[in-house]
């Protein structure tokens, strides 16, 4: 899979970044996603594959592409035969976030970022459009924290795995209402917390990496964006745990259904019996090779944002892969036309 997909996904979030990049600080979140959708999807069509999105625009609402359930690729056409050999077949799944981060992007804010990760069929767990309470952690953690432990309880656990002292460690959490205690608790126990508006994908991932001076993700946030980031932490070898939410009275705004027995209906439909079940990354992303990859639109933690300049554009993205067990970092100037000079710096 990887060296049928791996160019070809790099350049998916790479389309996707450079159209939602446009729109940068000019207060539109709508259009900057929207931009993103379009370019990915088209990219998407190009590609020799078969293609399922189960985390993707929308699963309630009338989302015109990238929609749950929408199949991409060329052998998805009709005259499919034409172009697929079956034997050859490449037949995935896909969980897409084309502009993860819309405020960030029509604010100019840091961290906004085009995502994507890839699995064979089955391979990625189909989130519905709830929330999640979510830990993410560096390698050394892995398996030594728990979601079911107390934040308190967890920071000591970290402070040991890393050789560090507790007011070493910096946790990032949502900056949302919802985690006052969380948030108090975090200080109480002599943690620095890091508050982010939105883009708490970016926010997991840079657990697992040295230097980034982010040790944990703690709180509540979005259950695809969940899957998404357990795809990166599973390839990464980093501690990923993700419960669903379904009560509208933890998350207090936003959730989709209007009460917590239509939600549980909800996850019975879908068949998800044990609705208060942690599942840990190798559960969210279970198939047997897993690609996780993401450019940066506005600059973040791990990745520069997008820079334009005459005629041109520099790129920068991230491609993680199980197969391989990589992750490559990878820099890419994007020519329009015929520039006057190449930006190198």
């Amino acid at each position: 899979m990887e060296s049928t997909l791996g160019l070809e996904i790099i350049e998916v979030v790479e389309q996707a970044a450079l159209a939602s990049a446009k729109w940068m600080g000019k207060g539109e979140k709508d259009t900057a996603d929207e931009v993103a959708v379009e370019a990915m999807r088209e990219r998407m069509n190009q590609i020799h594959m078969r293609g399922r999105i189960v985390i993707g625009e929308g699963e309630r609402d009338d989302a015109p592409m990238l929609y749950i359930g929408e199949e991409v690729g060329i052998c998805t056409r009709e005259d499919a035969k034409n172009y697929c050999n079956p034997d050859e077949l490449v037949e995935i799944d896909i969980a897409v976030d084309p502009c993860e981060g819309t405020n960030l992007v029509a604010y100019g804010q840091n961290g906004s970022m085009a995502v994507l990760a890839i699995s064979e069929k089955g391979g990625l767990f189909a989130a519905p459009d709830f929330y999640m309470k979510k830990l993410a952690a560096p390698p050394a953690a892995k398996n030594h924290v728990d979601i079911n432990k107390t934040p308190t309880q967890n920071l000591q656990i970290l402070a040991d795995c890393l050789e560090r002292s507790i007011d070493e460690l910096v946790v990032i959490v949502m900056d949302r209402s919802r985690h006052k205690d969380l948030i108090a608790e975090i200080r109480g126990a002599g943690a620095r917390v890091r508050l982010i508006s939105d883009g708490d994908v970016s926010a997991a991932i840079s657990c697992a990496f040295a230097g980034t001076n982010v040790h944990a993700l703690m709180g509540i946030g979005a259950a695809p964006e969940g899957v998404i980031s357990a795809a990166a932490m599973r390839c990464l070898g980093g501690h990923f745990q993700g419960q669903l939410i379904y009560d509208p009275e933890i998350v207090k705004t936003g959730l989709i259904g209007e009460s917590k027995e239509s939600n549980l209906e909800r996850l019975a439909s879908m068949g998800i019996t044990d609705p208060d079940r942690v599942y840990n990354a190798e559960e969210l992303a279970n198939g047997e090779t897993v690609l996780f990859a993401a450019c940066g639109i506005t600059p973040g933690t791990l990745m520069q944002g997008v820079r334009f300049f005459h005629n041109g554009a520099r790129t920068q993205s991230l491609v993680i892969s199980s197969q391989s067990q990589t992750a490559r970092f990878v820099d890419t100037i994007h020519l329009f036309d015929r520039p006057k000079y190449l930006e190198l710096h």
